[in-house]
């Protein structure tokens, strides 16, 4: 009789056990489902960082030519120009496109020339309309939602921009026009009364590098907008031409134009990355459904944006 009591009592007490280790289970597959749903399926997370960068107002300027709306241009406005807050398409000619008519000449001549008159514009026009100004080009693929939490942390009224910082030129260095570059409100003001005052100058058919020349001497500071692990976020390149480890050879040139220690391989690029240059038509829509739509089932996303961590701010050594 003692003996089945106790065989009762042994397999009452397994059965409340496996029933206890169901339940726990039960409810710890429940909140991974929700959380998981909630990353994956399209909600965003409920928090400050999230909160500030969806109030952020950034125009995108598309420097563009009428050869290129049917081949480059039209894709862009398909794809990740769906996510500024005001889109302006800037070319040499007016058309219903629409795009605006600047007055220049195309050519690669004529490029900062195109810069100069796009920000007046900007500035006569749309200035209050936005708290950023992106320049991107007509073959350059943008995030537009990862370009807002970097700038979440940045003061639209202090006098910066921000993109990939390249370090030979100008004492400050100065960001890749092909990546594209953001000013803040206050940087495009600044920008203005340059050439307003004859502070600012077309010294040069270099773009980039001579907006970099007047940002330096309108004293708009290069801000940093790599992410907490030192991993770049704008590309001047195909994402190819980054992720591949390489063996050991000379730095092509274009790693030698960069301001902080360029890395090559997986740790090269943010898992925010805001930009990649030289996309192309179909290129344009495989990277936007790899960015908004493709999701391993199952895996869990570990890194944290807003964790703090040391990151090293010294330039590269040659």
């Amino acid at each position: 009789m003692r003996r089945i009591t106790s065989n009762i009592i042994f397999t009452v007490g397994l059965m409340m056990g496996f029933l206890s280790l169901r339940f726990m289970l039960d409810s710890n597959l429940s909140t991974e489902l929700f959380v998981r749903g909630a990353r994956h399926g399209g909600k965003r997370e409920n928090n400050s960082s999230t909160a500030n960068s969806a109030r952020l107002r950034i125009l995108c300027w598309i420097m563009t030519a009428p050869k290129n709306l049917e081949s480059r241009t039209k894709h862009i406005k398909e794809t990740w120009a769906k996510h500024c807050n005001v889109v302006l398409y800037m070319s040499s000619v007016k058309t219903d496109f629409p795009t605006v008519e600047l007055n220049v000449s195309e050519g690669r001549d004529n490029l900062y020339w195109k810069t100069i008159r796009a920000f007046q514009y900007i500035y006569q026009h749309h200035l209050d309309e936005a708290d950023w100004f992106l320049k991107a080009d007509d073959d350059t693929f943008v995030v537009i939602e990862n370009l807002r939490y970097i700038l979440s942390k940045y003061d639209t009224e202090k006098a910066l921009y921000l993109g990939r910082r390249f370090a030979p030129f100008i004492s400050q260095g100065y960001m890749s026009g092909g990546a594209g570059y953001v000013l803040s409100k206050e940087a495009l003001r600044r920008f203005i009364k340059g050439f307003d005052t004859g502070e600012c100058t077309h010294f040069s058919d270099i773009e980039d590098m001579a907006l970099g020349k007047c940002m330096e001497t309108m004293k708009v500071e290069p801000a940093d907008s790599r992410d907490v692990k030192g991993r770049q976020t704008f590309h001047p390149f195909p994402p190819n031409r980054y992720l591949a480890r390489q063996f050991p050879r000379p730095r092509p040139w274009f790693l030698l134009y960069e301001h902080y220690t360029p890395a090559e391989g997986p740790d090269c690029c943010s898992d925010l990355a805001v930009s990649f240059h030289y996309i192309y038509a179909v290129q344009l829509y495989a990277l936007e459904y790899l960015t908004y739509h493709l999701r391993p089932y199952g895996y869990k996303y570990r890194f944290n944006p807003d964790e703090k961590m040391e990151v090293n701010t010294t330039t590269k050594s040659l």
